[in-house]
């Protein structure tokens, strides 16, 4: 996740009735585009330098972007509580972004993009379990057929799972935990504040993994993870433009694109073969997300699902 990250969007986007959906629909599309050119830039990567070193490259470059954060920073007043909530975010993210990660060289893009749909699906999970919020039947419905859209992905049984596919399992939940530690403190401090604490304590969270294994990155390689930087602070910015100009429910159904972009870079630059189950279970999933973020719009009350992208980079 970038610095460029609006954690206030979804909630207010969901409370809005259309106004530009062709717009929302197009930023959404573009975003979609730079989350795909993320995968695939980190999958370029190759295994060659390890999973907490290349999380932690990307987020140390990407510090770049907290310049004009910077006054807000040195002006903060926290309290205990939350230098804890905010370590406690970082303590996620970091787990989260290492797996993702090494995840990346194991596994097609198009997997690990359907597989980090689930996010929400866990977000709505933990939020019942850790913040008492009550879930409706059809919303467990949702829920259910998000988790065997899962399965069809994964066919455990069919085939030989591999170790990127239990990462991705993680990425998904310890995000979640992120995200529902977001919500907190999104409601105490400012957005800015949120998302350059994120960056800052999953910077530091990643400096002793990164150190421990280190392999000097080459300059094409810092290249790549300073784009890799570069696009997710577009697609986040595009993410933003997305949800001011059309609620979550007509945006959310472009995301499916992005699997979609992501089965064709797989195949076309990484020989990666189009995997049907694959697209069929990602669609299953956003299905379910979708009903599930139609449902919290007609119902009128603050969204806990973020958005799928912000789960991940």
């Amino acid at each position: 996740m970038t610095q460029a990250e609006i954690v206030t969007a979804p909630a207010a986007a969901s409370d809005t009735p259309p106004s530009r959906p062709v717009a929302g629909i197009a930023w959404m599309i573009f975003t979609g585009f730079c989350f795909v050119t993320v995968t695939a830039l980190v999958k370029t990567l190759g295994g060659r330098i390890p999973a907490a070193e290349a999380a932690f490259l990307r987020y140390l470059l990407g510090l770049v972007f907290l310049i004009p954060a910077w006054r807000q920073l040195t002006d903060m007043r926290l309290t205990g509580r939350q230098w804890t909530l905010f370590s406690l975010r970082g303590a996620f993210h970091t787990i989260g972004v290492i797996c993702w990660f090494y995840a990346m060289t194991r596994i097609p893009i198009a997997e690990v993009t359907a597989m980090n749909y689930l996010n929400p699906v866990y977000v709505s999970i933990l939020a019942v379990v850790f913040l008492g919020e009550r879930m409706a039947a059809r919303r467990v419905m949702a829920i259910i057929a998000a988790l065997i859209g899962a399965v069809v992905i994964l066919r455990p049984g069919f085939r030989e799972l591999d170790p990127g596919h239990f990462a991705m399992m993680v990425t998904a939940l310890v995000f979640a935990g992120s995200y529902l530690t977001m919500k907190v403190l999104s409601s105490q401090v400012s957005a800015a504040i949120v998302v350059a604490m994120m960056s800052i304590t999953v910077t530091i969270g990643l400096a002793p993994f990164a150190f421990a294994n280190w392999v000097t990155p080459t300059l094409p390689e810092l290249g790549i993870l300073m784009g890799v930087a570069c696009a997710a602070t577009a697609g986040h910015y595009a993410m933003t433009r997305a949800f001011a100009a059309a609620p979550v429910t007509v945006t959310q159904p472009v995301t499916f694109l992005q699997l979609v972009w992501s089965v064709i870079v797989g195949a076309v630059f990484f020989a990666e073969p189009p995997d049907p189950f694959v697209v069929a279970g990602g669609g299953i999933i956003i299905a379910a997300v979708t009903f599930i973020t139609w449902r919290e719009a007609r119902a009128k009350r603050r969204a806990i699902t973020p958005p799928i992208h912000a789960t991940k980079h």
